[in-house]
C-alpha cells in the first residue's frame, strides 16, 4: 500500500471582517459557486451586501454571509432544497439562535 502526501500552500490570507469584506465574486468562489447562486442568495435574504444600494459589482460581504453561504451550499448539496428552502432554513436556525440568547441557554 502506497501513501500519498498533500501538501497545500497558502500564499496570500486576509482576514474577514468589518476591513476586509469579500466583493460578491470572492464569495462565490469560497463557497464553490458562481456569481449568479451569490444573488439568488441576496434575492433571498439569504446574506446582504454591506451596501445594498451600491451596483452589484461593487457589492462586498462581511465573514457572516461566508458562513451563511457555506451553509446554504451544505443544505442545497445534503437535502437537494432551493435557494428559497435554503433560506427559510437558515431563518429559522437564526430565530432558535437568538431565542436561546434570550432565555440564556
Amino acid at each position: 500500500m502506497q501513501i500519498r502526501q498533500t501538501t497545500v500552500s497558502i500564499v496570500h490570507c486576509v482576514p474577514l471582517d468589518e476591513d476586509h469584506p469579500l466583493r460578491a465574486e470572492e464569495l462565490a468562489r469560497a463557497a464553490g459557486d458562481r456569481l449568479e447562486w451569490v444573488l439568488e442568495l441576496v434575492e433571498a435574504g439569504v446574506i446582504a451586501p454591506t451596501a445594498p444600494e451600491a451596483p452589484r459589482a461593487q457589492w462586498a460581504f462581511h465573514g457572516d454571509a461566508l458562513r451563511y453561504a457555506l451553509e446554504a451550499r451544505r443544505l442545497q448539496r445534503d437535502f437537494g432544497v432551493g435557494v428559497d428552502a435554503a433560506a427559510l432554513i437558515i431563518d429559522l436556525q437564526r430565530e432558535v439562535r437568538r431565542l436561546r440568547g434570550l432565555l440564556g441557554g
